[in-house]
């Protein structure tokens, strides 16, 4: 929809006039944040020249399949409104770069580990949210190993893995899971050591996430306590891209990563 609004030289408030909407809603629209109605689609396709009969049916079945909740919303009860976008996105995407600083990163965590940190974000939580919370966080690992898998590409500040979280046995396991999961010829680890010094992502985590179709743009995403920032505008997707770039030229190399983890491993 953004490809065929752009090559009309349609704007995105001029969209939004067209289905009674506002610019907002035709920027998450085409990121895939906000269901679609079968109405609003046929009228941007007339908006945007869509006169064929074969295409403008193949768009609507395809905004009609984009409806069908996805696995994820069955974790509704315990998943924020503002990440079912990104675990969608997430489950779109071919590739992921994710920067972390304070924990180890969702799809990298050990089934303990993940326990660990989710109970001590839900502390009023009952066991059965935390098994719920837990389950949610091991489906959206099991993407990695499937046959379509993504590529992921991630940096972890040393502080992630200095931080005691569930005590040693957790974290063993966790160094160990972080080792066999760097040997996934689609995972590549790095860490960026405390001796570096400051570094080009001072600002905090972030994700960035790339999808199969080269008409789609890079979103990235940030998190905070109550709520998440999806950025996908060129000129702030540089800054985060470039930043990340330079993250994986100072950080350790995967190989270092690899022995670096098997010292924190003998040391815990």
């Amino acid at each position: 929809m953004r490809r065929l609004r752009e090559s009309r030289g349609v704007s995105r408030p001029e969209a939004g006039y067209a289905i009674r909407a506002s610019e907002s809603k035709i920027s998450r629209m085409e990121l895939g944040r906000v269901s679609f109605k079968e109405r609003d689609v046929a009228d941007l396709l007339t908006l945007y020249g869509v006169a064929d009969r074969d295409e403008r049916d193949s768009l609507l079945r395809m905004a009609k399949e984009a409806n069908t909740p996805g696995w994820w919303h069955r974790y509704t009860e315990v998943l924020p409104h503002w990440f079912q976008t990104y675990v969608g996105l997430e489950e779109a995407a071919s590739m992921i770069r994710t920067y972390e600083l304070q924990f180890v990163p969702g799809l990298l965590q050990c089934e303990s580990y993940a326990r660990a940190v989710i109970r001590q974000g839900n502390a009023e939580a009952d066991e059965a949210e935390i098994d719920q919370r837990v389950d949610l966080r091991m489906r959206r690992q099991r993407r990695l190993t499937e046959p379509a898998a993504p590529r992921l590409w991630a940096v972890l500040d040393e502080a992630a893995l200095r931080r005691p979280i569930g005590g040693p046995e957790v974290m063993r396991e966790q160094f160990e899971h972080l080792i066999a999961m760097s040997k996934l010829t689609n995972v590549t680890i790095q860490v960026m050591p405390f001796q570096f010094g400051g570094h080009a992502a001072e600002g905090g985590a972030f994700s960035l996430l790339r999808f199969p179709h080269s008409d789609l743009p890079d979103v990235v995403y940030v998190e905070n306590l109550i709520g998440s920032l999806y950025l996908d505008k060129r000129d702030d997707v540089d800054v985060y891209l470039q930043a990340m770039e330079r993250l994986c030229v100072d950080s350790a190399t995967p190989e270092q990563t690899i022995e670096f983890l098997g010292d924190m491993l003998g040391r815990t």
